[in-house]
């Protein structure tokens, strides 16, 4: 198959190109996703209890608003079915290929092109785009023993749903963003659930509710009404960049606030003591929880703090010498973020891998393009997260820089685009600058960081300044081939 652009992955990032891609006319691409439906990582994680943690007006694209939301932070299966529904009512179903795993990609020197290899047979387009993500590769520890146990084990986002834990000891390691989704799921349904934790998480208390059916009505007569919605979240968000990255002292105030919604669910003094971090809010990921507490405070949950030694047939040795019984092993313990998989499948210049050329500390500018690898675009790159605001907002603004550069290239006659190599390296150096006195530098180990003690994960500042900076492709700080 030959293509203009291939698109890898079909979550917001190659849906929201691929229809702007249509929008300006332009139908020679194809989107290549491995999985057997559209969504991304809302096709992958169907854990119980799956949810997302910015709220659904925000959490969606500006030009596809979706009056009928039923909550104001919605669960998985409706944020699926509104990824299902945007690709069908914005005509680009026809352009995602679907049970497509990509293997590896090259630069084709010669012929300036990608020569992309797939479960369905080779690929060539002129222009790469990743979609993948970052959160996308489960990550399991590698535990002695592992391989020798006899019951189901499985990660939060390849929850194997004809595992019955119904009456069952069950081992869940991780106490993460999907842990506190899925342990308070289960807890009622097992005889035993033992909670491994490596370091406690900062709960807040969560604001979301039913949207009433008076609300939806009035979205969808009133669309305004709506984007006023939508604004007024946004901006409620942003300000959170003030204890973020302005004044992490500031975070004090919110400290506060997870102290007492603790110390309302919990009585227990040695499981607060367990529950309570002792790093600053927001240095790890702030979670949203009602029902994280109340689940570790029932009398069939134990919270563990030592790591794992060693796991057996039907059990799992703690590092204390202490051995639990185990018949199901839950790991929610994250993904592959800094190491992304991506890095290993494509190869640039002289077949120079970008796992290789970033060296365990990935980096590109914008969080988009990467010297060395002409006509290859990131969406959702190397610091583009977000720890307060929506990752959508990101996307959009990086879908607007590839179009642009799209345009000047078609304006120019040019083949191939690379960014300089001075351009990359000066962003990078300034984004780990402006790092430097964020709440994520002040002493925990998340996974954020890199090997090197670098935060290649998140944007350090105002996300309206992120989408200022891409809204137009600059050809000056690429070599227009």
């Amino acid at each position: 198959m030959d293509v203009s652009i291939a698109i890898v992955g079909s979550g917001f990032s190659g849906i929201g190109l691929a229809i702007r891609l249509r929008e300006q006319g332009i139908e020679d691409f194809a989107v290549l996703e491995r999985g057997a439906g559209v969504g991304g990582t809302w096709h992958y994680n169907t854990y119980p209890g799956c949810a997302c943690d910015v709220p659904s007006h925000l959490y969606s694209f500006s030009f596809a608003p979706n009056p009928d939301w039923t909550r104001t932070y919605s669960k998985q299966p409706e944020i699926r079915a509104y990824l299902e529904r945007v690709v069908e009512d914005f005509g680009v179903a026809s352009k995602i290929k679907l049970n497509t795993e990509v293997r590896g990609a090259e630069w084709d020197e010669e012929a300036d092109c990608w020569r992309i290899d797939t479960s369905q047979g080779p690929v060539t387009a002129k222009v790469l785009v990743s979609g993948a993500g970052p959160l996308v590769e489960p990550k399991i520890p590698d535990f002695p023993g592992l391989e020798r146990f006899a019951g189901p084990v499985f990660h939060s986002a390849r929850w194997d749903h004809d595992a019955d834990l119904k009456g069952k000891r069950v081992a869940s390691v991780g106490t993460g963003a999907s842990a506190i989704q899925y342990v308070p799921a289960i807890a009622p349904d097992v005889e035993k659930l033992h909670v491994i934790q490596r370091t406690p998480p900062w709960v807040m208390p969560h604001s979301g509710r039913a949207v009433t059916r008076l609300e939806r009505t009035l979205f969808r007569r009133v669309p305004a009404l709506q984007r006023a919605m939508r604004g007024g979240i946004y901006a409620a968000r942003e300000l959170m960049v003030l204890g973020f990255v302005k004044q992490p002292k500031g975070m004090k105030l919110l400290e506060k606030v997870g102290r007492r919604h603790m110390a309302r669910a919990l009585r227990d003094p040695a499981l607060i003591a367990k529950t309570t971090p002792d790093y600053t809010v927001g240095c790890k990921r702030i979670l949203p929880s009602n029902d994280w507490y109340p689940a570790l405070a029932r009398e069939n949950v134990e919270l563990h703090t030592d790591g794992v030694e060693e796991v057996r047939e039907r059990s799992v040795v703690l590092a204390g010498g202490r051995e639990i019984e185990a018949d199901a092993l839950i790991f929610g313990t994250g993904f592959h973020v800094v190491d992304v998989p991506v890095g290993r499948l494509v190869r640039g210049r002289g077949g120079r891998c970008l796992a290789d050329h970033w060296d365990g500390s990935p980096r590109a500018h914008l969080g988009t393009t990467v010297p060395g690898f002409p006509n290859f675009f990131i969406l959702l790159g190397p610091n583009t997260g977000l720890g307060h605001n929506s990752m959508v907002y990101m996307i959009e603004s990086q879908i607007a820089y590839v179009l642009d550069a799209l345009r000047a290239m078609r304006a120019s006659g040019a083949n191939a685009v690379e960014v300089r190599p001075e351009v990359e390296a000066r962003f990078h150096a300034e984004v780990q600058q402006r790092m430097q006195g964020t709440v994520w530098n002040t002493g925990c180990v998340s996974w954020y960081q890199d090997q090197q003690g670098n935060n290649p994960t998140l944007w350090p500042d105002w996300t309206w300044r992120f989408r200022r900076r891409t809204a137009r492709f600059d050809p000056k700080e690429y070599v227009v081939a």
